[in-house]
C-alpha cells in the first residue's frame, strides 16, 4: 500500500516579492531549497499563516543566499509581501519506505535564514 507523505517543510517563511505578472510559482532562494531537499519544478503546497489562503503551484530557484520567498502569477494575489507562509512538498511512500522516512522540516527566522 502507498501513502503519501510530508516529504519537506519549510515553515514561517516570509514572502519577499509578489509578482503578479510572471507566468506562475514560487521562487525559493535555492540555500533553502537545499535545506527541504525540494528540487526545481517540484509541486508544493503553499498554506498562508497570515490570511489562511492554501495554494498549489511549484518550485523555481531564487538566488542563493537571498532568502527569496516569492510568489509569482495568480500566487501573487493570495500571498503578499510580509506574508507567513509554510511550504510542504509531499511524496508517495510503501510501508516498508515509511518506517524510516524522516521528512526534511527547515525552520526561517524573520529574514528567511536557516534556523
Amino acid at each position: 500500500m502507498l501513502l503519501e507523505v510530508l516529504k519537506s517543510k519549510i515553515h514561517k517563511a516570509t514572502v519577499t516579492d509578489a509578482n503578479v505578472d510572471y507566468v506562475g510559482s514560487i521562487t525559493i532562494d535555492e540555500d533553502i531549497m537545499d535545506a527541504a531537499k525540494l528540487v526545481e519544478n517540484e509541486k508544493v503546497l503553499v498554506g498562508d499563516l497570515t490570511n489562511g489562503n492554501r495554494l498549489e503551484t511549484y518550485v523555481i530557484k531564487g538566488v542563493r543566499g537571498s532568502g527569496t520567498i516569492g510568489m509569482n502569477g495568480a500566487a501573487a494575489r493570495l500571498c503578499m509581501v510580509g506574508d507567513e507562509v509554510l511550504v510542504m512538498s509531499f511524496a508517495w511512500m510503501d510501508e516498508k519506505e515509511l518506517k524510516t522516512h524522516r521528512p526534511a522540516i527547515v525552520l526561517l527566522d524573520k529574514k528567511n535564514r536557516l534556523q
